[in-house]
Formats: structure tokens, C-alpha cells, sequence
């Protein structure tokens, strides 16, 4: 079973954000980019934990020892939710962004004058700034990889060529926040390992489409955030056991030399913990229905979850691009040839001749429908598109969307 609508209504039941109504209209989240809905059982969760569980970890009182047991069963979650054969490279905090501009730090005491550090101009800011900034610090030469103007790829052959025995370190996203592009990783880890540099993954944007598998995709750190892929502001930070075992946390003298509490900066939001494991539960659950099977592992059943979810959201993508190139004053960033639609997510950014996105954005809340405006902190893109200030309007396709949705997102569209 893959999905069906019978499906979409049993996840969609899942999420009390879906009931909201905007006057007479039923409010449609496609801001999901920007942070998606919750289940159900992700509030509860995080209630339940609050409610009965609250307590700092290490005490010797029920309590503490529940919420020890919470955060071991949430490293194994993580874990299969990345794929990573070990859950102690896996540590938690306030978000992607804190957790980036603290490993930039650790990463940039290792550089010097002379090095090379590569970003690029598609990425969002969290995977640029913090890098540049940890360059400056050390002395270290940023390099900047442009796109391509007609798709909003990345200039993949400026990339190989800029990767040399200077660099130090690769960051790049598996996926664009803005046009829904998914890059090449595996390729652009193997060209920076053949040079003896680190990769840094942004998957933040990747991680409620596609399956992360941290073996596969190729870097030695990979990062996302819970709230993008249906749970609490969290951020999950992976790495090479090696490497954080090697590199130094910015950390107080009482926390813990040993993985993964060393990169844990203070005590963590417990109870948004409790509802990273209830999203990553729900999405496992989605998989046992799709598979037909209750017996899957957590790991197995992830994979049969986003087999589905990637086929569902391209095939309303696909119907949200034919929509969109049939009204003239609409343009599409990003990919619109349909035999690459296997490069991108169902995320799309528009802009239209009369209205710029956020008089674009506003008119369509009129109908309900939510949407994001402006450069979703994807400034570098923004301003090589010349896209500042106005930006552009930012579609974001789930797998809690219909292709009831879509249609209704096209009539308004036109109407507009």
C-alpha cells in the first residue's frame, strides 16, 4: 500500500493544526519549509514528559531515572532516523543553526592562514555564516561556488575545480530550503575526501522528504532540525566518531569528556527530546502502514515510510508545475523539467510580474492559504538571483497535503 487517499486522511486525522479554518475557509499549510504541523503524539509527548517525567538526568530518584531511560531510547531513534550505526555521534540541541555556529568554533581552531573553506551561494545562511565567521577567526580563505541561472543547480564543475589540497572543509546542503534542488553529495564528499577535506551536510531541508542515510550521502557531519520533519524545535547534530572524539568542545569542566554529552552545551529541552521521539515513531508508524507490516524494524520502517512520501509529494508536484506553467505572469525558480523532477523536493519558489511575495503572500492568506515570503535566509541565492529585497514566494509541498490542496492553491493563484 502506498499512498492512498485513505492514507493522506489517516495521517492528516494525525495533525490538530489541519482543522484550523481561516473565516469560512479551511486553512492550507503549505509552509511547511518554514517548519511543518505536529501529530498528535508529539504533543502528547512532550506533555507527558512534563507532566510526569520532569527532572534533570544522572539523579538516583525515579524521575531522573525516567528520563535517563527517555534520552537512551531517543540516541536510538536519532539513529535509525539518520541511519548511523552508532548512537552516541548523534547529540542534540536548540536548533541546527546553534549547533553549527558551536562545531564552526571547534573546526576552526584546526585551520590556519593559507586554508581554504568552501560554501556555497545556494545554501541557507546556517551553512554559510557560521563557516565564514570561523574562517575570519583563523585567517582562512572562504571560497563562495556559484549555480546556474536556468535551474538553480549548483555550478558542479566550479566545485570540482575549487576543491584542492587547501581546503579544509566542504559545506553544503543536500537540499535547497528555496528551490527544493537536492545536490549531488555523495559526488561532492568523494571529490573533498580525494583532497583530505571535511564535509559538513546541511539536511535540514532534506530530512521530511528523503531518507537520511549518513554512510551514504558521504559527509563527516551532517546536521537537521526535528521541527522541519514533524516534531519540537530541536536541532540533531551527527558526526565521525573520530572526529568528535579528536576535535575540542567549547563545553563547562562538569560535563562529560565522552560521547555524545561533550557536545551538549547545558541541559537539554527534555521534553522536546520526548517529541523527537514521538515524530520519528510517527513517521516509523506511516511505514509499518504503507509496508502492510508491524514487524519492520524502526530503521526498515522509515525506509518503506519515505519510499511513499517521495513518490506522493513528486506526483503533486508534478501537478503543482503543470499548474503554475500555465499562468503567464507565474515564474518558477529552480527546476521545471519534469525528467529531473528526481532532483528535487516538492518545494517551489515563484515570483510574479504584478505582485511582489509578500503582497503575493498576504493575498493568498486572504484564501486561507498559507505561505512564506521573502529569502527564507537563503540570502546568498537570493541576491545572486537579484531577488533582493523582495524575494519570493515559497510553495512547500508535505506529505499532510492533498492534491485537493494543490488545485485549490492554482485556482487561487489565478484568481489572484
Amino acid at each position: 500500500m502506498k499512498f492512498n487517499p485513505e492514507v493522506v486522511e489517516h495521517c492528516r486525522r494525525q495533525f490538530p493544526a489541519l482543522s484550523r479554518r481561516v473565516g469560512d475557509l479551511p486553512a492550507m499549510f503549505l509552509d511547511g519549509p518554514a517548519g511543518t504541523q505536529v501529530p498528535q503524539r508529539v504533543i502528547d509527548a512532550i506533555g507527558n514528559y512534563l507532566a510526569h517525567n520532569n527532572a534533570n538526568h544522572g539523579g538516583l530518584f525515579a524521575t531522573a531515572r525516567d528520563s535517563d531511560r527517555l534520552l537512551d531510547e531517543v540516541q536510538r531513534a536519532a539513529a535509525d532516523f539518520l541511519g548511523a550505526d552508532d548512537p552516541e555521534t548523534i547529540y542534540f540541541g536548540q536548533n541546527m543553526t546553534s549547533l553549527t555556529f558551536a562545531l564552526s568554533r571547534a573546526l576552526a581552531k584546526t585551520w590556519k592562514p593559507g586554508d581554504e573553506i568552501i560554501v556555497t551561494r545556494l545554501d541557507h545562511d546556517a551553512n554559510v555564516t557560521p563557516w565564514v565567521l570561523a574562517a575570519k577567526d583563523a585567517g582562512a580563505t572562504v571560497h563562495y561556488i556559484g549555480l546556474k541561472h536556468d535551474d538553480c543547480t549548483l555550478d558542479l564543475e566550479q566545485f570540482r575545480q575549487t576543491i584542492n589540497s587547501r581546503t579544509k572543509l566542504v559545506a553544503v546542503g543536500c537540499a535547497s530550503n528555496a528551490t527544493g534542488g537536492v545536490n549531488p553529495v555523495r559526488d561532492i564528499s568523494s571529490w573533498a575526501h580525494q583532497a583530505g577535506a571535511l564535509v559538513f551536510l546541511d539536511a535540514v531541508h532534506y530530512a521530511p522528504h528523503r531518507l537520511i542515510d549518513v554512510q551514504a550521502l558521504g559527509g563527516d557531519f551532517l546536521a537537521c532540525s526535528a521541527y522541519k520533519f514533524f516534531g519540537p524545535h530541536t536541532g540533531l547534530m551527527w558526526g565521525k566518531r573520530e572526529l568528535l572524539q579528536k576535535l575540542t568542545a567549547y563545553k563547562v569542566r562538569p560535563a562529560p569528556d565522552t560521547l555524545p554529552g561533550k557536545w551538549m552545551t547545558g541541559t537539554q529541552s527534555h521534553e522536546s527530546l520526548a517529541g523527537v521521539l514521538g515524530c520519528i515513531d510517527y513517521l516509523a508508524d506511516l511505514g509499518h502502514m504503507v509496508a502492510g507490516s508491524d514487524t519492520l524494524d524502526r530503521r526498515a520502517a522509515l525506509r518503506e515510510a519515505y519510499e511513499a512520501i517521495e513518490e506522493y509529494e513528486r506526483k503533486m508536484c508534478e501537478r503543482l508545475m503543470h499548474g503554475l506553467s500555465q499562468i503567464s505572469e507565474i515564474k518558477v525558480w529552480g527546476i521545471t523539467n519534469p525528467t529531473q523532477f528526481d532532483k528535487r523536493v516538492a518545494t517551489v519558489s515563484i515570483t510574479h510580474d504584478r505582485y511582489n511575495s509578500a503582497e503575493l503572500a498576504e493575498r493568498l492568506g486572504r484564501y486561507g492559504i498559507f505561505s512564506w515570503h521573502g529569502n527564507y535566509y537563503a540570502l546568498q541565492l537570493s541576491e545572486t538571483l537579484g531577488r533582493e529585497p523582495a524575494g519570493m514566494l515559497r510553495i512547500g509541498l508535505v506529505h499532510y497535503n492533498t492534491t485537493g490542496e494543490v488545485d485549490r492553491l492554482l485556482r487561487a493563484l489565478e484568481e489572484v
